[in-house]
């Protein structure tokens, strides 16, 4: 009388899916399962390195093109929400100007995510301040 274990890892992924679905949103999971821009970028124009209150650091990179944000990658050591938060600002900062770049907030973050629980919404400031630490070493790196 064995357990499968595959079996038994399947059937227990499945329920911390069904769980996390009562919880977030389907664009918080899918990002945070199949996160866009994670990893580096080799000689970034602008790097942005912030730990959180939580403990949760994120890095943002950027590379800037013609005055636009061509390419970004991020990475972090937190949760899923951070994976999500990470990954969905570096999909909306891409081939926007600096201005454009600044002027994202956390709320815009949230609604692209279709919220979060408030007691992660600290992730999606996180996200934002990361990247404008990044923006300001871009910047520091232009005068």
């Amino acid at each position: 009388m064995g357990v499968d274990i595959d079996e038994l890892a399947k059937r227990l992924e499945t329920q911390v899916l069904e769980d996390a679905k009562e919880v977030f949103s389907e664009t918080v999971i899918e990002y945070a399962y199949n996160p866009r821009n994670m990893g580096a970028i080799g000689d970034a124009d602008g790097v942005g390195r912030v730990t959180g209150t939580c403990g949760d650091t994120v890095r943002i990179q950027i590379r800037v093109e013609n005055g636009r944000i061509s390419e970004s990658r991020f990475m972090t050591d937190g949760c899923g929400t951070s994976i999500a938060c990470g990954s969905m600002l570096t999909e909306m900062i891409t081939d926007k100007t600096i201005e454009e770049a600044l002027a994202i907030t956390s709320d815009d973050l949230l609604r692209n995510l279709g919220g979060l629980p408030e007691e992660n919404v600290h992730c999606s400031v996180l996200a934002v301040d990361t990247l404008r630490a990044a923006i300001d070493d871009y910047g520091s790196c232009v005068k």
